[in-house]
């Protein structure tokens, strides 16, 4: 098939410019004023920008966590991505602690094939890694599985412990290839929420305090430490508050190769949520907790200065009824994670460029391109240019919506309720293409299915 956008403004990361897109097939093929072809579909973008495709490089699509499972799967998630204008995600695959990482792969494949209607790549989630098994790791690279997630935090379920930190790092390194770190100090956490519980402090709001954010910083720190002496490139993931961007700051500046990512709830929301009547500080209970206030500000600087480098959802719902509920009187058994992935782009837009933090270029880098470099995808992905991927959105910067649980426009997540009820916000995706298909037009998704697995070039490589 065929499309020709017209007499669109289209916005990159690097440019601002009015000219028609002609796809053909899956790519784009020309680019042009006022281009003379024909096309089996037209789609007349005047007034509308025209950006590529979002891409969330941190989602948690059917994840197993604390006795239950994330709610959306790769066919409802991916689903509610589209319509907010996510063209490709990067999930999580995790690896079964004691088992071979291929087959944590393997099934992350299983849930994926056939049910995702826009593309999806994958990290792989280390829980273990002894000698024997480092060569693994090449056979990830091999397969397109280019980064590793390890974390600081959850002892005795995905925590590894600072040697097998460095033997996963200096591995990554080696083959070519990227960590992403959750970093919070876990097991000196464990210790504050045991004094917590002592205390009889069970509420949701106990979530927050007994995760200061010293903590997160210490594990920025670490981790940071840990991947230079391993020259291995670090992205620290969900990165919440400043103390935490001060080491990245801090070791940025004398060179070392580390990037972060925030996600909009750092950015939009704070602790004070938790306070929230009765157990309904349940819905943010996520990790690292929602901090306070005056850290936005510093998050939305790091972002204008390049400090942060990527936005990203750490989208992993789950439902008021029967999951968070498993928490009520202890919020230990609180599943952690809340949604948004339908959301980000035009979260990002209002509050970045309609009130006036972001450039537009800044926003497509921060919601696409950003993404798409750093993790091996670009310039088959992030990108408007002739011979990437015709993942594009026709983008309405004028149209209001409030988002909510409610609006059939806003809400299309399999989660019963909305992180950012109420929220009203200027810029809404209006035509969604994935590899040259329309797959949401006008709010209502058009074409279900026909995502692909993108295998991932290594660090500092290409994709084409």
């Amino acid at each position: 098939m065929s499309v020709l956008i017209k007499n669109g403004r289209i916005v990159t990361a690097t440019d601002d410019y009015y000219a028609d897109v002609f796809i053909e097939g899956e790519r784009v093929s020309l680019i042009g004023k006022d281009l003379k072809v024909n096309a089996d579909k037209v789609i007349d973008a005047k007034d509308r920008l025209v950006i590529p495709g979002g891409i969330d490089a941190h989602t948690h699509m059917d994840l197993p966590f604390g006795g239950t499972s994330s709610n959306d799967d790769f066919d409802t998630g991916t689903k509610a991505a589209a319509h907010g204008g996510t063209t490709t995600i990067v999930d999580f695959a995790v690896q079964t602690k004691g088992k071979s990482t291929i087959e944590g792969l393997d099934t992350w494949h299983a849930k994926a094939e056939g049910k995702a209607t826009i593309d999806y790549a994958f990290h792989m989630i280390v829980t273990d890694m002894p000698v024997e098994r480092l060569p693994e790791m090449e056979k990830l690279a091999n397969e397109g599985v280019t980064s590793y997630k390890l974390f600081m935090a959850y002892p005795g379920v995905l925590y590894v412990d600072d040697g097998t930190l460095y033997r996963a790092f200096r591995q990554a390194g080696d083959n070519g290839t990227r960590i992403c770190m959750h970093a919070e100090n876990g097991i000196v956490i464990d210790e504050i929420i045991r004094e917590a519980v002592n205390d009889g402090k069970m509420d949701p709001k106990y979530h927050a305090s007994t995760r200061p954010t010293r903590m997160e910083a210490e594990g920025v720190y670490r981790s940071i430490a840990i991947a230079e002496v391993a020259k291995v490139p670090l992205y620290i993931v969900h990165l919440s508050c400043s103390d935490a961007l001060e080491e990245v700051k801090r070791a940025r500046s004398r060179g070392v190769d580390v990037m972060a990512e925030t996600c909009p709830q750092y950015l939009l929301l704070d602790q004070t949520i938790y306070d929230k009547e009765g157990f309904e500080g349940a819905k943010w209970v996520m990790t690292p907790a929602l901090r306070e206030k005056w850290n936005q500000d510093v998050l939305w600087q790091g972002l204008a200065m390049g400090h942060l480098a990527n936005v990203a959802t750490d989208h992993c719902p789950f439902c008021m009824k029967g999951q968070k509920e498993l928490g009520l009187g202890d919020f230990r058994k609180i599943p952690n994670g809340a949604p948004g992935v339908e959301n980000r782009l035009s979260l990002m837009y209002h509050a970045g460029v309609v009130e006036g933090r972001l450039s537009l270029n800044r926003f497509v880098e921060l919601t696409s391109t950003a993404a798409a470099k750093t993790f091996g995808m670009f310039p088959k992905k992030g990108t408007i240019a002739v011979g990437s991927d015709a993942d594009i959105v026709v983008f309405n910067p004028e149209r209001k919506e409030r988002i909510s649980v409610h609006n059939e426009f806003t809400h299309h997540m399999n989660v019963d309720y909305s992180a950012y009820e109420g929220f009203e916000v200027q810029g809404w995706s209006e035509v969604v293409l994935s590899r040259g298909r329309v797959i949401c037009e006008d709010g209502k998704l058009v074409t279900a299915g026909g995502g692909q697995f993108i295998k991932r070039a290594r660090t500092g490589e290409l994709l084409r």
